[in-house]
This record gives C-alpha cells, structure tokens and sequence, in this order.
C-alpha cells in the first residue's frame, strides 16, 4: 500500500470529476427533491467505463478493484453527485454475482450492469429483523426446480431503477446452534407475487426507498447464487465493499463540504476581513478537513485489504465509521460558516448534509461498528 496516488489513480478522479461537474450539486439536489433518478449521470459514468469499473473484463467491466470503485464513488460525491447505488449494485450485487454466480447469471448480468443498462438491488433488512441478520424471516423453499420466497424486506433502495433484486432469505436452520441458514437468489423485480411499495423518507436523495412483499414468489433454481443454506459467508463479501464505498461517498461529501466551506470564508466580509481570518471559522474548518483526511486513508486501506484478498471485515467497519462521522461533522461545519445561507437552496449543503446524516445510520449503524470492534477486535464480551 503506498501513500501517493499513481497516474492511473489520478487520471480516474480527473476523468470523473470532469463528468460529474457536466451535471454538479444542483442536479443533484433537484433530482433529489423530485425523487428522480439520477440516470443521466449514470449512464454518462457507464459510457466511460466507470459503473463496472470493478467487474471483470471479461464480462464487460474495467478489471480493475475495490480502490478504483471507491474512487469512483468518492469523486462523484466530492463533486456534488452522491450515489447511493454505486454502493448496492456496483459493489454489493456486483461482488456478489461475480465471486458467487454461475457463469450463466454473470453472462446474463454482469455485462448491462457494466454498460448502466440495467441495475442490480440488494435486499436484506426487514422490519422485524433490523441488524440482526439471522432472525431474518424471508424464507425461500425448494418446490421442484423452483424456489418459492414468502416474507417481507424493507428499507430496499432503488428497486424502480433496477431489473433484479439480490434477495437474503433464510433455507433453514442449524441444529446445533439455531442459527438461520442462508441463501442468496436473483428476483426479478417483475416477478409474480412481489408487491413492491414505496416508503416515503424525509431525506431528499434520488434514490426511493421499498417496502417488498413477496407472496408466493416462484424462481427457478438457477437463480440462486452460490450455494444453498451458505449465504451467511458469502453475503459478507458484498457487505465488505457496501461498507468501503458507502466510507468513499462519505469521504466525498466531506470533501465536497469542506471546500465549499472554506471557500465561502474566503469570500464573506462583513467587518471588513473575510470571515475566514477568525479562528472562530477556520479552526472548525481545519478540524473537518484533516478528519476527512484521516478517513480518506482509512478507507484507502479498507479497500486494499479487501482487494488483495485478506481479512478486511475490521478495516471496512472503521473506515464506514470514520467517513460518516467525518461527513456528517464536515457539512454541519459548512453550513455553520455559511450562517443563515447555509438554509440556501442556493448553495446546495441541506441535500448533502442530509444523505451524509442517513449514512450515519446505513448500510451499518455507528452503533453496530462499536459493537463489531468492542466484540472482535477488543475481545469485550458481546454486549447486545
């Protein structure tokens, strides 16, 4: 792991800085305001192969890692853009369906998820279940060459703009312990028998958010990815990368803030001297900027671990911790120094200050990330 960037690196923020800035916070916001998709950009970022920056090449993606999507995601936020389904279908149902798929499904899939023509959801929370993965109730039942899913999901993003939802249910259940056994499987988002809401959010982001119903849902067997009653070990390989690019988009947003931050300071006068000559702004300021800096590196080596195959599961907690408080500190700290402007539609800091406070929350609460390093890496008896 090294500390400065390559050229390629460089090249990859430059190219998608350029693209993002086509469209900038403005179109973001609006989108966000009317519950639209942001589909212009995605396709703008798929046409330049950054979408499936991470998927093999041999199925239409870049060949590239973990590092380059978090870039990706990074960048797009930095420039006023967040987006949320870099994090569900580029890395979580793309990681997925890569390292677990049949070589059907990644023909099917991975290729339009490349090209932005189609996207893949991931649907695991429930109602009932939150955070605790193994009480989940979705069950799915072998019934000939089918499967058929019965259950509810809920808080799913993106479900109006995606072909196929990446569906945790649970096939069984351990003896011994009582755990659930897990399975993964590829609905399609028109199959008979889904019932798909809308779940109003007060947070403007463009990505709507699902309530799922599935009542009698019939799949063939051949949707199921990976091997049956084993989706507990490999749904941890799409929630690893959900982490680190959820840790990039925060890092971007930080950044995005911050700057838009320090240059209104640099600008604003009202005694005479701009205001950021007062200790008063640039301190607060100063302080985002290096815990956005150190997040930055936290999630360069969250990334790296994950990528070169070794254990990263710690190292992506941090780095999501880290960046969603450093996001959330960092937009709280602009629209501070903007004062009453910091309300302004105008300058643009309610929409990212209000996706930086949901990531706070989601994909893994802050609570959650103390309780997973109180537990593994202290060694404290578990606490919840």
């Amino acid at each position: 792991m090294y500390f400065t960037e390559n050229a390629e690196h460089k090249a990859i923020r430059e190219a998608v800085g350029a693209i993002t800035d086509k469209f900038g916070p403005s179109y973001f916001a609006e989108r966000g305001a009317a519950r639209q998709p942001t589909s212009e950009l995605w396709q703008a970022l798929a046409d330049n192969g950054f979408i499936g920056i991470n998927l093999p090449e041999e199925y239409g993606g870049g060949g590239a890692g973990m590092t380059e999507l978090a870039l990706v995601c990074e960048e797009t936020a930095a420039h006023g853009c967040p987006l949320l389904l870099l994090l569900v279908s580029s890395a979580i149902s793309g990681e997925l369906i890569t390292k677990y798929g049949t070589e059907e499904q990644r023909r099917s899939w991975l290729p339009r998820m490349a090209s932005g023509e189609t996207k893949v959801v991931f649907a695991i929370t429930e109602p009932d279940a939150g955070s605790n993965t193994q009480t989940i109730s979705t069950t799915a039942v072998r019934d000939g060459d089918d499967y058929i899913l019965n259950g509810a999901k809920y808080y799913i993003s993106g479900v109006d703009e995606a072909e196929a939802i990446v569906v945790v249910t649970r096939t069984g259940r351990d003896e011994q312990t009582g755990k659930a056994k897990l399975s993964l499987f590829l609905v399609p988002t028109d199959a008979a028998g889904l019932d798909k809401q809308p779940l109003p959010v007060a947070v403007s982001v463009p990505e709507k958010q699902f309530t799922l119903h599935f009542d009698n849902v019939r799949i063939p067997a051949a949707n199921l990815i990976g091997e049956e009653d084993e989706g507990f070990r490999q749904v941890f390989d799409g929630l690893n990368p959900e982490r680190i690019t959820g840790a990039a988009l925060c890092v971007g947003i930080g950044r995005f803030a911050v700057e838009r931050g320090a240059d209104y300071a640099r600008k604003r006068s009202v005694w005479g001297p701009p205001i950021g000559s007062h200790q008063g702004i640039s301190h607060p300021l100063a302080k985002a900027k290096i815990e956005v800096d150190l997040a930055a590196m936290a999630t360069a080596r969250a990334a790296w671990l994950y990528e070169t195959g070794q254990p990263a599961g710690e190292a992506s907690n941090i780095a999501k911790y880290a960046a969603a408080e450093a996001a959330v500190a960092a937009v709280d700290t602009a629209i501070q120094t903007h004062g009453g402007n910091g309300f302004s539609v105008e300058f643009g800091l309610i929409p990212q200050w209000g996706i930086a406070r949901l990531l706070r929350v989601a994909p893994v609460s802050r609570e959650m990330i103390l309780n997973f390093v109180a537990q593994h890496s202290l060694r404290l008896p578990r606490s919840y």
